[in-house]
């Protein structure tokens, strides 16, 4: 099954890591190369290469990705931040202004937006917004068209079935609200301590494929981690390369720091293919990226076919079936412990006292989701009709959000180790 399958669900935390770096220029603990001593050539199990990816993201990706999400269909990202946690009821809630979520207020998200959660064609534009009012999508008002009809039918048929892998929130709950990503951005937050731990906990050790050796990133025990709340709320924003070291430096995480880089790239890698296999579902004359601007719609769907064409261009995707070597018994057991780990810990997100930790954690294990669903949905994305409904795969507004916003923040990350490796090269 390839070893760094074991990696796959802990991969996010260095995502988190890297993603929100939290600032304060202190004096090196260790030479600067001791980072990314490892962390170059071919990647385990892959024929890809770490500087192959890092050219490929950082001057022909990050970009124009970068555009993309910062449009209106990719920015707002609905969201239930009270649902209870259903593993225990003890949660401290974080205090701190860095840990609030300013949801958008109703007239702040595109109409077309709000009434068009599970919109795909223009004439499910125009009838489906009854649906929404209803208490699932199955009670489909007589008024639609029968065609409509079977085809919300068998969206929630499918939305409902063994090829999601995540618990998604019920986005038609009165509880849940549209964020705007771009003004509650991924950061450091100060959200740390035994209720992070905890959750970590339950994470690495109840949900990861992964053996016992693996050394968890984030034990209050562990180097930086004792530091005060007052030292962190001295912090300004920033490239931190003392905790950067702390995290990823060789000998301070007993060789476990550049392993978790090059499990950052495999995810990179992962995303990527996913990308590149969705590319019919989105070609299809009847997705639109419908905000109720039709201009700005049609730039944006070109503008998202030219990346995805270029995340197919890339020569170096690893092959997945790889991984699912197997009789088909044994691939369909593979794909079942996938998505039970993953369902679990999309309600593991649910337990999360700090609410930006939260949202995020939700969004990227959703869109981590949303790429083993397409990869194990090889078949039938090749069989999908070129235009009318497409019943057997499927992706909602949140699977698409989540997806490139969470390949967005791995790309971020990618492009971040570029930063980081400069600044150590500068220190002498």
């Amino acid at each position: 099954m390839g070893r760094r399958w074991v990696f796959l669900i802990g991969l996010v935390g260095a995502v988190w890591l890297l993603g929100s770096g939290h600032g304060g220029q202190q004096p090196p603990v260790t030479a600067a190369q001791r980072c990314f001593c490892q962390v170059s050539g071919y990647l385990d199990d892959c024929t890809c290469d770490v500087e192959t990816i890092d050219r490929f993201n950082n001057y022909r990706l990050f970009p124009r990705l970068q555009k993309l999400l910062e449009s209106d269909y990719f920015r707002y990202y609905k969201v239930n931040l009270k649902r209870p946690c259903p593993f225990w009821n003890d949660i401290s809630q974080c205090g701190r202004r860095d840990c609030a979520v300013r949801p958008c207020q109703s007239d702040e998200v595109p109409d077309g937006i709000k009434s068009a959660s599970y919109k795909y064609s223009e004439v499910a534009n125009n009838l489906i917004e009854e649906c929404e009012q209803a208490e699932r999508l199955g009670a489909v008002d007589e008024s639609l068209s029968e065609e409509t009809q079977k085809a919300v039918l068998q969206w929630t048929k499918h939305d409902d079935s063994s090829d999601n892998f995540c618990e998604a929130d019920d986005i038609q709950s009165p509880d849940a609200e549209y964020v705007d990503l771009l003004l509650n951005p991924e950061r450091y937050t100060g959200y740390k301590g035994p209720d992070a731990w905890k959750i970590w906990n339950v994470i690495y050790e109840e949900n990861c494929f992964k053996p016992q050796t693996i050394k968890r990133p984030l034990s209050p025990l562990a180097s930086g981690q004792g530091k005060s709340e007052e030292t962190w709320l001295e912090k300004k924003w920033g490239h931190n390369i003392t905790e950067f070291q702390q995290r990823f430096d060789g000998i301070l995480t007993e060789g476990e720091g550049p392993r978790r880089l090059k499990n950052l790239y495999f995810l990179y890698l992962i995303e990527l293919r996913a990308l590149s296999k969705v590319v019919p579902f989105f070609e299809r004359p009847d997705f639109q990226l419908f905000t109720g601007n039709k201009v700005h719609d049609a730039e944006k769907k070109m503008l998202l076919l030219e990346i995805l064409h270029e995340i197919k261009s890339f020569p170096l995707h690893f092959d997945e079936n790889s991984f699912f070597a197997g009789d088909k018994k044994e691939a369909n057991k593979l794909k079942e412990d996938f998505r039970l780990h993953f369902r679990n810990i999309s309600r593991i997100m649910d337990c999360v006292g700090c609410f930006k930790c939260r949202l995020w954690g939700k969004l990227q294990i959703q869109g981590l989701g949303t790429a083993l669903k397409i990869l194990f949905s090889e078949k039938l994305i090749a069989n999908m009709p070129e235009s009318g409904p497409s019943y057997e795969f499927h992706l909602t507004r949140q699977e698409i959000v989540s997806l490139f916003n969470a390949f967005g923040r791995i790309s971020t990350s990618v492009k971040e180790l570029e930063n980081f490796r400069n600044l150590l090269q500068n220190i002498h």
